[in-house]
């Protein structure tokens, strides 16, 4: 076989192989038949039931997922733990405890499994306070002369000058479980058109989707989602 062949056969596809190979033997009893590598399948796509993750009790709250989610309000149980979902203190990593609430197993996995992961900074940069405001005191230049009550610049504008850009009872909803396509209505409505579930299949469908792609992540790295393969 010439090198122009064996050339051949390794660049070409296979069907054009196909089609040149019996040029290639001479029938001298020589000539090695080509190895025909079969395509590697296509793994089949596994689809998953989210109704586990939103009927799961968030620990401490004495609510489901769904129930914390829908209506997007932010609840505090003067009888239970403070700590966000229970309210929310100026430290409480809100974004980690909602992420692993709507993809994690809180049977097997706590609500702050995300948090321990050491991504995120262990501390504020700048120590909170003791008093009002509470927040660390101000970076950079000039500083306000008073942070504990004075020098604050508070906007006086209509109300109908503001745009509302996201919610924040439970963050990350409207970031993680609501489509572009959606987003603009989904901030612009109320708690009211929650409870009427406008936005519960958006919700569903956002999550399952997800989960989807973020499913063998998880199982990989030791996790087990709340979702069940269907």
């Amino acid at each position: 076989m010439t090198n122009f062949a064996k050339l051949l056969i390794r660049t070409a596809p296979l069907a054009l192989i196909a089609t040149t190979l019996p040029g290639c033997f001479n029938g001298d009893g020589n000539d090695t038949p080509p190895v025909m590598v079969e395509p590697m399948p296509t793994p089949t796509p596994v689809s998953f039931d989210v109704t586990p993750c939103l009927e799961q009790m968030v620990p401490g709250t004495g609510v489901t997922v769904a129930g914390a989610v829908v209506p997007d309000t932010l609840t505090i149980n003067l009888a239970a733990a403070s700590g966000f979902p229970n309210g929310r203190r100026l430290a409480d990593p809100v974004i980690d405890v909602t992420l692993a609430v709507i993809f994690l197993d809180l049977t097997q996995h706590g609500a702050g499994t995300f948090a321990g992961i050491p991504l995120n900074p262990p501390a504020n940069d700048v120590a909170f306070q003791a008093g009002f405001p509470y927040l660390g005191m101000p970076q950079g230049n000039p500083p306000l002369a008073d942070m504990m009550g004075s020098g604050f610049n508070f906007r006086t504008d209509d109300p109908g000058a503001y745009t509302r850009v996201d919610r924040m009872g439970m963050p990350a909803i409207s970031t993680v479980l609501i489509g572009s396509d959606s987003k603009n209505a989904y901030n612009d409505a109320d708690p009211a058109d929650d409870a009427a579930e406008t936005f519960v299949g958006e919700l569903a469908t956002q999550l399952t989707g997800l989960t989807e792609a973020l499913a063998d992540d998880l199982t990989d790295a030791g996790l087990t989602p709340c979702a069940t393969a269907s």
